[in-house]
């Protein structure tokens, strides 16, 4: 029998704090080397579909594949920009366990990778951050950030500054936090202890010297070759930390920096050899880190994962026999 989750069933039986949880552990787990994970991307006109799998033992073996079509122009015909689902099943005995709309899983996972990585990295001080991208994403990378980091100051930046603006009065007094609208990427990442980029950009929105020494920047956007955000010269001036280091060298932002040869693969560390206490995290207040978050398919797996266990405690989903 295989339990069906549509995406209110996930949202109703997944937060955001479960979410950073499984996250961190399925980062450790990929850290002692006692994971497996990899993608496939195919790219079609007007958007494209990736495909990202991998397999973590928590209570029991999991494997997950989630199948992802990701149309940015999408919101002008009233779709989501991101649809897909997620197939989990028993890694020993290949049952397919679960079948999950991926859209909410997606989104908090990857602000939890942010969180994460903001826990290790960031400064234990930070309190202001910039958010470039006011979309739903830049939403959770907020409200992920105030899980790990004592924040009291935030600056926002969108091209379309009437979305900053919105979010801003609607985060501001939920969050508790005083929220300004910044005219570009570099006046809401000057000064701020912590930049979340998580935009479509197809060029570089921060360079050197747009961000001050002992910054934590997490780029989040670049998950195809053809989107950067970051420029390699900052790149090559940072500690650079990411996700999976095959991603990261072929469709993140590291890509860019390895093209321009500013930087080579040995030049990274993977946040889950950090998690694993393999690597140290943050060495000094000074140092400028750079996290590449590409969205690695272990942070799905574990996420579902979660959402399947809380399902069957809940009695919630439908069994369907996918055989009969």
């Amino acid at each position: 029998m295989t339990l069906l989750l549509t995406r209110s069933d996930v949202a109703d039986l997944l937060d955001l704090d479960t979410c950073i949880t499984a996250v961190e552990e399925a980062f450790r787990l990929h850290g002692e080397g006692d994971a497996t994970t990899g993608v496939l991307g195919i790219h079609v006109e007007g958007g494209g579909f990736h495909i990202k799998a991998g397999t973590l033992r928590l209570r029991r073996p999991y494997f997950a594949a989630k199948t992802n079509a990701n149309f940015p122009n999408n919101p002008a015909r009233g779709l989501p920009t991101i649809q897909g689902v997620i197939v989990l099943a028993d890694a020993e005995l290949g049952t397919p366990l679960a079948l999950l709309d991926s859209i909410e899983i997606t989104t908090l996972r990857t602000g939890a990778a942010t969180a994460v990585a903001a826990k290790y990295l960031a400064r234990p001080d930070a309190r202001t951050a910039a958010i470039l991208g006011c979309g739903n994403q830049g939403r959770i990378q907020l409200k992920a950030l105030q899980r790990v980091r004592p924040l009291t100051r935030v600056r926002l930046f969108d091209r379309d500054r009437g979305r900053a603006e919105q979010m801003a009065r609607e985060l501001a007094p939920a969050l508790a936090l005083e929220i300004h609208v910044a005219d570009s990427p570099a006046a809401a990442a000057r000064d701020s202890d912590i930049v979340v980029t998580c935009t479509a950009a197809r060029q570089a929105i921060l360079d050197v010297g747009d961000v001050a020494a002992g910054t934590f920047v997490a780029a989040v956007g670049a998950d195809n070759p053809d989107k950067q955000e970051i420029a390699p010269a900052l790149l090559a001036a940072s500690r650079v930390v990411v996700d999976v280091l095959e991603q990261a060298a072929t469709l993140g932002d590291l890509h860019h920096a390895i093209a321009a040869g500013t930087m080579s693969r040995s030049d990274v560390a993977e946040l889950g050899q950090i998690v694993a206490g393999r690597l140290p995290g943050r060495r000094t207040a000074a140092e400028t880190i750079v996290f590449d978050s590409t969205g690695m398919a272990l942070q799905d797996v574990a996420a579902a994962a979660a959402v399947y266990e809380r399902a069957l405690a809940a009695g919630r989903g439908t069994p369907v026999h996918l055989a009969g």
